[in-house]
């Protein structure tokens, strides 16, 4: 019988998310995984400490790093110069690199929300009634605000964007393991983010996603492409999350859940051929 891979999980088990039980999804996760893996949890603050021993560090619900930025910070360049595995890899663009993609891949044309964080591309912007101002280090909606357009001008540039206010039908969520689609959620109330169901994606739809993870370029991990349906039906990107997206599997089939968990155990263990340790 072949060694079993050490798989260090890291989650915060007591984090409070609006809407959403974090420390559910990750007990479930661990308790099938350890069908395929030798799993233990850890604290994102401890992972640093305990990852050497493991095969691969899985860093699942752990929060917003802006709570333990320094820590990790110094995670990664750990990660990175002894040479540990981490999933998802720390190539990501997308969330787990900042909001800088948005950025990006407004510059570049993409299907996102219009994105600026110089004053001098204020008129890059469409004409809204209300335009939100996020900081560039945030998630969660943390220090979101919104603003009328005359006070765009008088904002403190330099950490923070600046979005006009997408009057959308909807929110939807694209899951993907590696390059493959899984499962999509939408939000049909745009006040109730995180009230889902389940959404038949149509090909277009697929298609949009699928820009979003080919531009990304990671070749394994978990990723969420999330995106809201404007009033004329165009899907525009919302957050390309690649640090550690939320899945809502407590809201999926019994069989998709199943399906899942198979397609990152698959995951992880091509993840672990492909990268061996230095």
């Amino acid at each position: 019988m072949p060694e079993r891979r050490r798989v260090l999980f890291v989650t915060d088990l007591a984090y409070q998310a609006r809407g959403r039980r974090y420390c559910d999804e990750d007990i479930f996760l661990a308790s099938r995984l350890r069908d395929a893996f030798d799993i233990a949890l850890c604290h994102p603050l401890d992972a640093a400490a305990l990852m050497d021993t493991f095969d691969v560090v899985v860093v699942r619900n752990s929060g917003p790093v802006l709570h333990y930025q320094k820590e990790y910070d110094a995670f990664r360049e750990q990660a990175v110069t002894r040479g540990i595995r981490v999933y998802n890899p720390l190539s990501g663009r997308g969330d787990m690199a900042g909001k800088q993609y948005l950025l990006d891949l407004t510059a570049a044309g993409y299907p996102v929300i219009p994105t600026i964080d110089r004053p001098e591309d204020l008129h890059l912007l469409p004409e809204a009634g209300q335009y939100a101002v996020k900081p560039k280090a945030g998630a969660d909606s943390i220090g979101l605000t919104f603003v009328p357009r005359e006070q765009l001008s008088d904002l403190a540039y330099g950490d923070v964007l600046v979005q006009p206010r997408i009057d959308f039908r909807y929110e939807v969520s694209f899951y993907y393991v590696d390059d493959t689609f899984q499962y999509a959620l939408h939000a049909p109330d745009p006040e109730r983010r995180w009230v889902l169901e389940p959404y038949e994606p149509t090909d277009t739809d697929l298609a949009f996603a699928r820009r979003f993870i080919d531009w990304n370029t990671l070749d394994h991990g978990i990723q969420r492409v999330d995106a809201c349906r404007t009033r004329e039906g165009e899907l525009l990107l919302v957050e390309l999350e690649d640090l550690n997206p939320y899945l809502s599997l407590d809201l999926v089939s019994d069989r998709t859940r199943g399906s899942f968990v198979a397609s990152m155990a698959a995951s992880l263990h091509r993840f672990l051929d492909a990268q061996p340790r230095v």
